[in-house]
């Protein structure tokens, strides 16, 4: 991993320091760019809200080797664990690599890892066929997300999805503000709830599932299930739409208290190493995303450099499983925590 973060940091000069820990102190405003918006205090907070939580080290039991599988969504993972959907090389990582190599490695070193990448969307259209392209050569093993575009520009994407062969489609609706997309005069907008069932219902009958990306309170989390959608994914969109909101794990455990066997709950922002990921469980998510280290593996080392940072984060997650008394994926729960 230091070779591949090496490279990465190479090719990502002026992009992304590839810090030794991603917290988005170094790169607070750099947006385009892997920071977060305005202070960066959406990014911080992500991983702030984290290191908050402490584990219970438990070691009289017998869970010597956890069983970190796990089904989400109808597909079966080797651990509760997806790439987050990140696009854009060019303007947000320096180019090193091209869009489309870049969009290979995330979801062939996914399915490599038995686990499922994600892909991002936004202009130029090159974002999102790089993207659809991936999941289509890894026979539909992938998930397509796409922003909450206004006008025909949504379902001319959606039905480009389809033809990918992908099981479930998504979309991050907190890209609702993102500054990249209102310079370029491509605006997203909120989705209301009538809306979005229109749009669920579409998913559903073609046989998908669908996930709504952004949900922060749970007001809207309870909003999510009355539209029908199958997931939803707590995140502040990596800090980079809106700042001084709160980490996702200060959020998770409010929305997963008011959803939780309602709907598929997962979450990203901050999740940095297989403990995290155990945390983000044990608050109340049946799964997790990982976004900017993805990146900097797949930059710096493409499929090679995906698959290993991914069984980094496998082997560690078992680690913290044993030392927490954690025989398999279903038995993670607060008690995990200090």
């Amino acid at each position: 991993m230091k070779e591949i973060k090496d490279k990465a940091r190479e090719l990502m000069k002026g992009f992304c320091r590839v810090c030794k820990v991603c917290d988005g102190k170094a790169c607070a405003g750099e947006v385009p760019g892997m920071g977060g918006l305005g202070t960066g205090t959406s990014f911080k907070a992500n991983l702030e809200a984290l290191e908050g939580f402490r584990l219970n080290m438990r070691s009289l039991h017998d869970a010597a080797a956890p069983d970190t599988s796990a089904t989400l969504l109808g597909i079966d993972m080797s651990m509760p664990v997806m790439a987050a959907p990140i696009g854009g090389v060019s303007f947000n990582m320096g180019g090193g690599v091209s869009e489309e190599d870049y969009a290979d490695a995330v979801v062939g070193g996914c399915k490599a890892a038995g686990v499922i990448g994600c892909t991002g969307d936004g202009v130029p259209p090159f974002l999102h066929e790089a993207g659809f392209a991936a999941i289509e050569k890894n026979a539909g093993h992938g998930i397509p997300f796409i922003k909450p575009w206004e006008g025909d520009e949504l379902n001319e994407k959606l039905e480009k999805a389809r033809k990918t062969g992908c099981s479930v489609f998504g979309m991050d609706v907190d890209a609702a503000g993102l500054i990249t997309l209102r310079q370029m005069g491509r605006p997203v907008a909120p989705k209301p709830v009538a809306e979005l069932k229109k749009i669920i219902d579409l998913v559903h009958g073609w046989g998908a599932k669908f996930i709504l990306k952004g949900i922060m309170t749970p007001d809207e989390a309870e909003l999510a299930v009355e539209a029908g959608a199958d997931a939803i994914i707590v995140s502040n969109h990596g800090g980079r739409v809106l700042d001084h909101t709160p980490g996702t794990a200060e959020a998770l455990p409010d929305v997963a208290e008011k959803v939780h066997g309602k709907i598929t709950i997962l979450v990203d922002g901050g999740i940095r190493t297989g403990a995290d990921v155990l945390k983000m469980l044990a608050l109340g998510a049946d799964g997790v995303l990982i976004g900017r280290p993805v990146s900097v593996a797949a930059v710096g080392g493409l499929q090679e450099g995906v698959e290993k940072y991914l069984a980094t984060i496998k082997a560690q997650l078992s680690g913290a499983m044993v030392l927490t008394g954690c025989k398999d994926i279903a038995s993670i729960d607060t008690n995990v925590l200090f």
